[in-house]
């Protein structure tokens, strides 16, 4: 199949980038923007206590059941000034006369403990439905237009809440493209053979992100999963097509046609591709089964990402190389100047925001490009590099020495891995608050106004929903308010009045921040202890406790998930080698590698080990999603590597029968192409820790560490070191289950014989 398919692009490839690629992706892309997108983060889960307090709520009034957002003032002098008391009065008032959404509004005047002991700071709750994001945008730009005579009056004004949250597309990602780029040009020494994987990965990119928007209006997508379409599509397009461009390459210089190389190298490296991406996507929409909107977004964006990444490998791709033809590997000394003006030109654009120099850098490439016209030595060619035995490369040297002392090497490298790994076993799952956005954003400075006035507990409230008899027996409500109150952990209690309703509201107010443990052990020791004691029918939510329910759900399901990936893992690599050790031997070093992300990003993001250097708030809990993203993913990608390492010594292995040697020929054969792969990966990956987002950034040191990790200590360490070890053992099989087993060719065994150039 993928034989006919390379044939049609190769024959029709004007077709297949004019009439196809092109097409779809001006149509996906022009679709989403008039349509529009409708991003929003949610943590709810339909079972859990947080979901049921807020349908108990939306009984009552469905703005209180929605999501909450804070007006927080500081005065000059208190807000007892009746100047300040004038404008703030004025302000709420507009604020409650906006009839975009059905919201409610209340005011410090009429709650005491929104209010500072000092009066100096105070905050007024605004309560509204959950709806699209468009909506929350559009009522907070009517809010800030509402609190101009606070303004007016010299008050200093923050905005604060999920629907003042401002998410863009961080900048950060495009220095991972550039820094793909020069990898690309450095390990192909080519411009035009670098052109391609890019082209792919951004016109993939596109496409991926417009499907992703318009996907957002039929199902919940998180904020965050743009970017993460962006991370992940860059990454694996960048890949898939570096895997399929080296192979052409080596066909070519074999000396088979253009279209025979092409066939080739779909044929095998693009069996391989498939097999990778399909794996990743069966692996990411396994986690539908979760149940999560938050989880089943994410997992959507990426499985749309990948499979866009694949399709344009297997498809676009050939059209191009038959396009470019034997000149993939022509490089004139104006296009090399002309790409070194332009990435420079780049680079100093993104990082001092300076688009004349950008321009100007496009200036000049165009110029050389136009002055090779008329000057010969900018159009002449520079020397192809010449392409060395694997004998002769400083990696084949490497995997020889590493195989005279196997021992050594995988006693150095397991203690190391083990090492990063050890904070691992203090993960703590939750989610990061408001106090981690960069400083001089409005959700920043409200969360430290509110923290400065009353405590950081006060950026998330916990809304307690009451029903039964205690609603209407007003000393009953009182006293169960005194209870909250005085339990350890909680600055204050009130209850909000709803109106003439079955069901009550209490809000407490935590005296920990909403990422810290103590608040999390406070809403269970609530659930479990304080409330079932006074015998009341009272339900927590509320943000800070639907994200701990997600946390708490997450904690639980994601060892059943590691289990379910490692088997399946086991079972596919089996089926490909025909082998029992060589998977088993796999799946342990993914966990190593994995075992020393997660360590690194709890040392990071919850240790607070060099948090400042990368621009992390302050320590807090690991994002609970992360890891279950994590493992799914880098194992995926992981399994890439694995297939075109082990394949090609499986390949030497059965050519000589000499384990010793196909171990060196197999590193020396892939390791450029797999080390530039893994370079880009985490350029890539690496680029988006600069994001502001924490959750970026956790989600991209981590998968940097992870695919820096399985490229280097794993893959050229301890590899060769347990394939020495075990000798010809790696390759055992019992024969009855080699029969049962099915023989799946993922590298492709079908090699086109040596033919004269057309």
């Amino acid at each position: 199949m993928l034989r006919r398919l390379a044939t049609l692009a190769v024959r029709r490839n004007k077709m297949m980038l004019f009439l196809a690629w092109i097409p779809l992706a001006l149509v996906v892309g022009v679709g989403s923007s008039l349509i529009g997108d409708d991003f929003r983060t949610e943590f709810s889960m339909p079972s859990s206590e947080s979901s049921r307090a807020e349908m108990r709520l939306a009984s009552a009034n469905r703005s209180e059941a929605g999501v909450n957002s804070q007006i927080v003032v500081r005065a000059p002098e208190t807000i007892d000034d009746p100047a300040v008391k004038d404008a703030l009065e004025r302000s709420i008032a507009a604020i409650a006369r906006i009839d975009t959404l059905p919201l409610t509004v209340t005011s410090p005047y009429e709650m005491p403990n929104q209010v500072s002991r000092d009066r100096v700071i105070a905050f007024a709750q605004i309560s509204l439905p959950r709806t699209s994001r468009d909506s929350w945008i559009g009522v907070a730009d009517e809010v800030r237009e509402a609190t101009r005579p606070l303004v007016d009056a010299g008050v200093q004004v923050e905005y604060g809440g999920v629907i003042f949250q401002e998410f863009e597309l961080p900048e950060s990602e495009a220095l991972g493209l550039l820094a793909a780029v020069i990898i690309l040009v450095i390990a192909f020494g080519s411009v035009i053979a670098m052109g391609l994987p890019i082209g792919i990965a951004l016109l993939g990119l596109l496409v991926a992100a417009g499907l992703v928007t318009l996907s957002s209006r039929f199902m919940t997508m998180p904020n965050e999963a743009t970017s993460m379409v962006a991370m992940i599509g860059l990454g694996v397009g960048i890949d898939y097509a570096l895997f399929i461009v080296t192979r052409y390459r080596e066909a070519l210089h074999d000396g088979l046609s253009v279209e025979d190389s092409v066939v080739e190298a779909i044929d095998t490296s693009g069996r391989a591709v498939v097999f990778a991406g399909v794996t990743v996507m069966v692996a990411l929409l396994g986690l539908l089964t979760v149940g999560l909107p938050f989880v089943s977004g994410f997992a959507v964006a990426m499985t749309i990402s990948v499979g866009v990444m694949v399709a344009a490998s297997i498809t676009l791709l050939p059209a191009l190389l038959a396009m470019t033809g034997r000149r993939i590997d022509d490089t004139s000394r104006a296009a090399v100047a002309s790409l070194v003006s332009l990435v420079l030109a780049a680079m100093v654009a993104l990082l001092f925001h300076a688009v004349a120099v950008l321009v100007a850098g496009f200036v000049l490439a165009v110029g050389l490009q136009v002055m090779r016209l008329a000057v010969p030595w900018l159009r002449a060619p520079l020397p192809h590099r010449a392409q060395n035995e694997h004998q002769h490369t400083p990696w084949w040297r490497w995997s020889r020495a590493v195989q005279r002392h196997p021992w050594r090497a995988l006693i150095v490298s397991t203690i190391g891995l083990g090492l990063l790994a050890v904070p691992m076993f203090s993960l703590r799952l939750g989610f990061g608050d408001d106090g981690n956005f960069p400083k001089g954003t409005d959700i920043r400075d409200a969360y430290d106004l509110v923290s400065e006035g009353f405590g950081p507990g006060f950026n998330g409230p916990l809304y307690i929903a009451v029903a039964g008899e205690t609603v209407r027996d007003q000393d009953a409500l009182v006293g169960f308010t005194r209870v909250i109150a005085a339990t350890e952990g909680v600055v204050s209690a009130a209850p909000v009045p709803l109106g003439d309703s079955d069901v009550a509201l209490v809000v407490a107010y935590p005296r920990g921040a909403p990422q810290d443990e103590a608040t999390s052990d406070l809403v269970h020791r609530l659930r479990e202890d304080v409330i079932p004691s006074t015998g009341v029918d009272a339900l927590i939510g509320g943000f800070t406790a639907s994200g701990i329910d997600f946390s708490d759900y997450i904690a639980g399901r994601l060892p059943f998930l590691i289990g379910v990936v490692l088997l399946l893992s086991f079972l596919l690599l089996m089926a490909v080698f025909q082998s029992v050790l060589v998977p088993a031997k796999a799946v342990l070093m993914n966990l190593l590698s994995i075992g020393s992300a997660y360590g690194v990003i709890v040392a990071v993001f919850q240790w607070g080990w060099l948090a400042d250097l990368i621009g992390v708030g302050k320590p807090g809990p690991i994002e609970a999603w992360a890891p279950m993203f994590l493992f799914v993913i880098v194992f995926g990608l992981s399994m890439d590597y694995e297939v075109f390492l082990l394949s090609r010594m499986r390949e030497e292995y059965n050519r000589t029968g000499d384990n010793h040697t196909s171990v060196a020929d197999g590193v020396a054969a892939t390791a450029r192409v797999i080390t530039a792969a893994a370079l880009i990966m985490v350029c890539v990956f690496a680029a988006f820790v600069l994001a502001p987002d924490r959750q970026l950034k956790l989600f991209g040191l981590g998968m940097a560490v992870a695919v820096l990790i399985d490229a280097t200590v794993v893959r050229m360490l301890l590899v060769p070191a347990t394939m020495e070890l075990l000798g010809d053992r790696n390759w055992w099989m019992p024969k009855r289950l080699a029969r049962l087993l099915p023989r799946i060719d993922v590298e492709g065994t079908h090699h086109i014989p040596s033919a004269p150039p057309r």
